[in-house]
């Protein structure tokens, strides 16, 4: 399912990058945009990583699932400005934010573990 998201993730990076270019909001869309384009791969290999047992799968699985949301929330919140002049909610970008971080702090703790193993 990571997989799924992930073309998602570079589906939309596409689409906003090129909404950037001709919108107005155009920075929060281009920032949106890079943070999609970014992730896309990552989440590939993150699926690809935990699937070969290079991280620990379970909390490889975890930290792709919080990246995911993490994307949805902070460039959800970022899209919606831009394009709406409204908030996804109140703080959705920076929960996202710090979601983005978790995952990748999990992502670490995964490969650590199969380091030590």
């Amino acid at each position: 399912m990571l997989i799924v998201f992930a073309a998602l993730a570079g589906l939309a990076g596409v689409a906003l990058s090129a909404m950037a270019a001709h919108a107005a909001g155009g920075a929060n869309l281009d920032t949106a945009a890079r943070f999609l384009l970014v992730h896309a791969p990552v989440l590939l290999a993150v699926a690809a990583l935990a699937r070969i047992d290079a991280v620990q799968p379970g909390l490889g699985q975890a930290a792709g699932w919080l990246m995911v949301l993490g994307l949805v929330l902070f460039c959800g919140d970022l899209a919606m400005r831009a394009l709406r002049e409204t908030a996804l909610f109140p703080r959705a970008a920076p929960i996202g934010g710090f979601l983005l971080m978790g995952g990748w702090g999990v992502l670490a703790v995964a490969a650590a573990i199969r380091l030590v193993r």
